[in-house]
């Protein structure tokens, strides 16, 4: 693939790091790899997640093709940068044809990010995952790189105002390789995967720097004031029927 927008997006972002002075802790990138096809999966705190995952894979020297939100492409700010930089747009009303094309770029040798768990945490701890992931895996004969972010929900998520404040820790921790086989069931395949990726989810909020009594950031489970895992699954069910009466 031609790269032409990826690059200086990439130069841009690390400025920005920068002039924010974001304390990035990043530990495992060297799992990674540095040629071949892989699928990096990643929980899903923040809007900004794609960002901050796609850095995680820099010291490797790998652009990641993250399959995100159809409604991005057809944004006319971010919609020409999601083409320029070849991710995959996600119809949820036909999926078939982002999974196809997510098989061609893993075809290719790329990397592709995926959110396992298709939507924002309100928790801020692992939804359920959607079996994709693992079926996509197993199909292309590619391991399943487990990552984890963590700070990144204090920038830019759901219910609460974008806060860009310098000074601030993110955390990012890249898991070994997992490997899928078609020959493995995909409904435990993705337990085990979520399994693991709750057990590095764990560590990185444990050894996260600032762990404040009743941070609206912080789990309920740590301390935090955010939605325990059955609130946010409210208030997921709340936000789909306001969605769906707003269709004509």
């Amino acid at each position: 693939m031609r790269d032409l927008v990826y690059p200086p997006v990439i130069a841009f972002a690390r400025t920005a790091f920068k002039v924010l002075d974001l304390k990035l802790r990043l530990t495992g990138t060297d799992n990674v790899p540095r040629t071949g096809a892989a699928l990096i999966a990643l929980n899903h705190v923040s809007y900004v997640d794609f960002i901050l995952g796609g850095y995680g894979a820099l010291p490797s020297k790998r652009l990641v093709r993250f399959m995100a939100k159809e409604v991005l492409f057809r944004n006319r700010y971010s919609g020409p940068l999601m083409r320029g930089m070849h991710h995959i747009p996600v119809d949820r009303e036909a999926g078939a044809a982002s999974y196809q094309q997510a098989l061609a770029h893993l075809a290719a040798g790329e990397v592709v990010g995926v959110f396992p768990e298709a939507t924002i945490s309100r928790s801020f701890e692992l939804k359920e995952f959607k079996s994709g992931t693992v079926r996509m895996a197993a199909e292309a004969g590619v391991p399943v790189i487990p990552m984890i972010l963590w700070g990144t929900q204090r920038m830019l998520t759901k219910d609460h105002p974008r806060d860009f404040s310098r000074h601030r820790p993110i955390s990012i921790s890249v898991g070994a390789p997992i490997t899928v086989t078609p020959d493995d069931d995909a409904g435990e395949a993705t337990a085990h995967l979520r399994s693991t990726m709750a057990g590095m989810l764990d560590e990185t909020i444990r050894a996260y720097p600032e762990q404040p009594a009743g941070a609206w950031w912080l789990p309920a489970a740590y301390g935090g004031s955010a939605p325990t895992p059955a609130e946010a699954e409210r208030l997921d069910r709340e936000e789909l029927a306001r969605r769906a009466a707003r269709r004509p």
